[in-house]
Formats: C-alpha cells, sequence, structure tokens
C-alpha cells in the first residue's frame, strides 16, 4: 500500500505547514535525500504547548505530543515532495525532550513519532534513532524533533 493511502485510512489530518519561526527553511534536499528542520508539537487549537515531561507532562502525554510532531514532519515531507509515495525510506531522527533532570524515558516518548512513520511508510519508516533529554527547548515545548529522509 503506497504511504498516501496508508495515511488517508489512517485519517490523519496532516494540516498546513507550520512555518518556520527564525531564518531557517522547513527542508533541504541534496541529492537523494531531504533533511527537515525540527519541529515541536502543537495542541488541537494550533498553540503550542510548554512544560517539562516529568512536571507538566507525563510520558504518555509527551508520546502524543512526539506524534504530533510526527504529523507536521509528514506534512513537510508532503510539501517539499508533492506526495508521501516518493519517500523511500526514513533514514534518521532525533529526538529531544525538555524533561526534568531524573526522567529517563526519552525513547519512550520519541516513539510517538516513531511509531507514526512506521504506521505510515511500513518498513520504509524504521529509522537509526537518538533519543536525547535536554535542560531546555525554544519557547518551553516539550519535544522537538527533526529527521532525515531518502527520496525517489
Amino acid at each position: 500500500m503506497s504511504a498516501e493511502q496508508r495515511a488517508k485510512e489512517l485519517k490523519l489530518d496532516l494540516g498546513a505547514v507550520s512555518a518556520p519561526v527564525a531564518n531557517y527553511v522547513n527542508a533541504v534536499r541534496t541529492g537523494n535525500l531531504l533533511f527537515l528542520a525540527g519541529k515541536g508539537p502543537r495542541n488541537v487549537d494550533g498553540k503550542r504547548p510548554t512544560g517539562k515531561v516529568g512536571r507538566e507532562f507525563t510520558a504518555e502525554q509527551a508520546y502524543q505530543h512526539a506524534r504530533s510532531v510526527g504529523l507536521d514532519l509528514l506534512a513537510v515531507m508532503r510539501a517539499e515532495l508533492g506526495s508521501l509515495d516518493r519517500v523511500a525510506r526514513v533514514v534518521k531522527v532525533l529526538g529531544m525532550v525538555n524533561a526534568v533532570p531524573e526522567f529517563q524515558d526519552h525513547p519512550r516518548v520519541i516513539n510517538g513519532c516513531s511509531d507514526l512513520f512506521v504506521e505510515v511508510f511500513g518498513e520504509r519508516g524504521k529509522h537509526a534513532r537518538s533519543a536525547v533529554g535536554m535542560g531546555s527547548l525554544p519557547i518551553g515545548i516539550p519535544v522537538e524533533i527533526e529527521c532525515i529522509v531518502e527520496v525517489e
């Protein structure tokens, strides 16, 4: 099944691509690689949640934040490539979690994005990954994720 068909089957609403918050672009393509800039989560109302995982947010809530970031990254892929079907493979994901120092479950949080990529792309969605904790993230968001995809 194509990634576009799968996204439709999953009833994913990718919405509009969020604009960069500074002087950079959402993605840069070089050769057959597309490098996507880091994105943060959005609530249903479009506002960005703020707070630390382990204090304002549970790991389960942060998982959902990471999934929402994955939706935004998918929207960027579609906008840049014209179709998710042009993604040959998700190569690498870097997930950053704004967490209290004692929080240790960063991989579980970033699974929100990783699981989404596998749901949409199947085996092509499996990727190398880093999931790390941060002392802070821009505007206090709980999660930021960037990725690299191979394109056809």
